[in-house]
């Protein structure tokens, strides 16, 4: 029986990450890597981004998809950090040499007025606790060769968080039915994809609440007052490419952008 060195492992992705090259998948070097060691060198990975005086911005949930879900073989998502270096702000600017093979989801981000703890966070307590609502842009960018990896693996890679623009509106969440807010992503003016709230486990509330109580699950506390949550994706992944012009469009809550340099 091996010991499993997660900081090992964590300085591995962290220094793929920096050197903006891919490395194979753990699960490839350690068969019976699993859940629970992904999230261990998660745990690694948060530590010494913290120890480089990098600070948690966004909480974010990650295989929100009932099809993804079914196809990645789990019943429930899985979560990781955004941290501050990672944002770009509204109509700024990414450069592509950056990142390995970077692409861009579409999202709704949640700030909390009051702490959420588990274990029995419903979609209604959610929406009572939280006090905006805000458009976002998510780049994943997995540290894995050809963005291919088993579930253990991405959840080590922090859920290959890379990047992400807030809007510069926020909106109170009773303005809306959440699970019918519908998004355009185009690049250079052409749509690439399309999605709406349900497309988040029926309601992106639901995420956030799965959030609390997945943390409550793993000994990992509250989500404190303040807090804000990238529920998951509502649109397919878009690739990205030098040149990119990227524009979400949200119904009644404008737009996001940003260029790729």
């Amino acid at each position: 029986m091996y010991v499993l060195d997660c900081r090992k492992l964590a300085e591995s992705l962290r220094k793929a990450e920096e050197d903006h090259k891919a490395i194979s998948c753990l699960t490839d070097a350690y068969p019976e890597f699993d859940i629970a060691m992904g999230y261990q060198v998660q745990r690694e990975l948060v530590r010494l981004k913290k120890e480089q005086g990098q600070a948690i911005l966004a909480y974010k949930m990650g295989i929100t998809s009932q099809a993804k879900m079914k196809q990645m073989n789990v019943d429930e998502p899985i979560y990781g950090y955004v941290f501050d270096r990672m944002e770009v702000p509204d109509e700024g600017e990414v450069r592509l040499e950056e990142f390995i093979h970077p692409k861009v989801e579409a999202e709704i981000a949640f700030i909390l007025a009051e702490d959420l703890e588990g274990p029995d966070v419903t979609m209604e307590e959610v929406l009572a606790k939280t006090e905006w609502i805000v458009p976002a842009l998510e780049i994943i960018d997995s540290r894995f060769a050809d963005f291919v990896f088993k579930l253990p693996d991405v959840i080590a890679d922090n859920t290959s968080a890379a990047g992400v623009v807030f809007g510069n509106r926020r909106f109170r969440p009773d303005a809306f039915e959440l699970d019918s807010i519908g998004v355009t992503l185009c690049t250079n003016g052409e749509q690439r994809a399309e999605g709406v709230g349900a497309a988040v486990l029926g309601n992106p509330a639901i995420s956030v609440a799965m959030l609390a109580n997945m943390r409550y699950s793993h000994g990992m506390g509250k989500l404190a007052k303040g807090s804000m949550i990238l529920s998951g994706a509502m649109t397919e992944a878009v690739m990205l490419k030098k040149g990119d012009h990227v524009t979400a469009s949200y119904a009644k809550m404008g737009e996001v952008s940003f260029q790729v340099r």
